[in-house]
C-alpha cells in the first residue's frame, strides 16, 4: 500500500475519530483511496496534509462552510477575509475581558475601602481579594516561547460556540441494533443494510431516526422500528428494547470531534450546577442529521445532537 495510511492509523495519530474523517470526506474536504487488497479507506500524503490544515482551522473555530470556501478558492483573498473576521471576533473578546477586569478591580477596591480586614472572619476574603488583584494586574500579555501551547488553551477557554442545554424525556422504544462494531463495520456493512431497509421501516425518534453510541472505541448504531417488525425481519441483526429516559440534550453545528467535544464539556459544566448527574447505566448517544446532498452543499455543515443520560443525585 506504499505510503498510504489506514483510517485507524490517521485517527490515532491526529486524535480524530473515523466518524469525523468520514464526515470531512462527505463534505468534500479530503479524499480517500481504495486498494484492491484492503477494503477500508486509505489516505495519501496530500490528504493527510489537507487534514492537518483542517484541524488547525477548526482550532480557530473556523466553520466547515468557510473552510470549504478557502479550499475551493485560488489565491489568498478568501482566507484573508476569513482570518480578518476572526481577528475582529478576538478583538471583541479582548474588549469584554478588559471590561470584566475593570469590574473585578473596582470590586476589590470597594472591599479595601470598607476596611474588611478588621474582622477575623472577613480577613480571609480581603487577603483572597489581594491575591486576585495581583493575578489580574501582573498578567504578561507580551507572549513567550510557549505561544502555541497558550494558543490552544485560550481558544478553548474563549470558545463562544456553547450550546443551550435542554432536558428531554425519550420514551421506551423497540430498535434494531448493529451490536458493537468497529468504525469501519458500522459505517460499512451495517450502514448498507440499514439504507436498504430504511424505506420499509421508516424509523422515527422525534426528529432524529437514529442513535449512535460509543463504548471504548467501538460503536453501536440503533434505529427505531415499527411494532410489527420481527427478529426474522432484521436478521442478521437483533431487536432491543431501548430504555429511553431522561437526557440532557445539546446541539452542535459542524459535526466533527472539535465541536462535539466542546458540547460534551458544556454539558458536564452544566451538570455541576444542577441536581442531576450522569446515569452510567445508559449510553450517551449522538445523532447527526444528514440532509439532501444539494442542500448540504449550500449549508456547508451538519447538525449533531447529543443526548447524555441523566438522573437526580438522590437516585429518584
Amino acid at each position: 500500500m506504499g505510503n498510504l495510511a489506514k483510517i485507524r492509523e490517521v485517527s490515532v495519530r491526529y486524535n480524530v475519530s473515523a466518524r469525523t474523517l468520514r464526515y470531512y470526506e462527505d463534505m468534500g474536504l479530503i479524499e480517500s483511496t481504495r486498494s484492491d487488497d484492503y477494503a477500508y479507506r486509505l489516505y495519501d500524503e496530500a490528504a493527510i496534509k489537507r487534514l492537518e490544515q483542517i484541524l488547525i482551522l477548526r482550532r480557530l473555530n473556523i466553520s466547515i462552510k468557510d473552510i470549504k470556501r478557502i479550499f475551493n478558492t485560488e489565491g489568498s483573498e478568501v482566507v484573508l477575509d476569513v482570518l480578518e473576521k476572526k481577528v475582529d471576533d478576538i478583538d471583541e473578546e479582548v474588549s469584554l475581558l478588559y471590561d470584566l477586569k475593570k469590574i473585578v478591580l473596582e470590586f476589590i477596591d470597594q472591599i479595601r475601602r470598607l476596611d474588611f480586614e478588621r474582622e477575623t472572619d472577613v480577613k480571609l476574603l480581603y487577603e483572597k481579594a489581594k491575591d486576585i488583584e495581583a493575578q489580574i494586574t501582573n498578567v504578561d500579555y507580551n507572549g513567550n516561547s510557549a505561544m502555541a501551547e497558550r494558543f490552544f488553551e485560550v481558544t478553548e477557554k474563549l470558545n463562544d460556540k456553547v450550546p443551550d442545554i435542554m432536558i428531554v424525556r425519550i420514551p421506551k422504544f423497540r430498535a434494531v441494533t448493529s451490536g458493537e462494531m468497529s468504525f469501519e463495520d458500522v459505517f460499512g456493512k451495517f450502514q448498507i443494510w440499514q439504507e436498504a431497509h430504511n424505506d420499509f421501516y421508516k424509523p422515527i425518534i422525534f426528529d432524529a431516526p437514529d442513535f449512535l453510541c460509543e463504548n471504548n472505541g467501538r460503536l453501536e448504531w440503533i434505529w427505531r422500528i415499527k411494532d410489527e417488525i420481527t427478529a426474522d425481519d432484521v436478521a442478521p441483526y437483533e431487536i432491543i428494547e431501548h430504555p429511553g429516559g431522561l437526557y440532557a440534550a445539546a446541539v452542535s453545528i459542524d459535526g466533527d470531534d472539535e465541536s462535539g467535544n466542546k458540547v460534551m464539556q458544556k454539558i458536564e459544566k452544566w451538570l455541576e450546577k444542577t441536581n442531576f448527574v450522569i446515569d452510567d447505566s445508559r449510553a450517551t448517544s449522538v445523532h447527526m442529521i444528514y440532509v439532501d446532498d444539494e442542500i448540504r452543499k449550500g449549508l456547508g455543515y451538519h447538525q449533531q445532537n447529543f443526548y447524555t443520560p441523566i438522573k437526580l443525585k438522590n437516585g429518584l
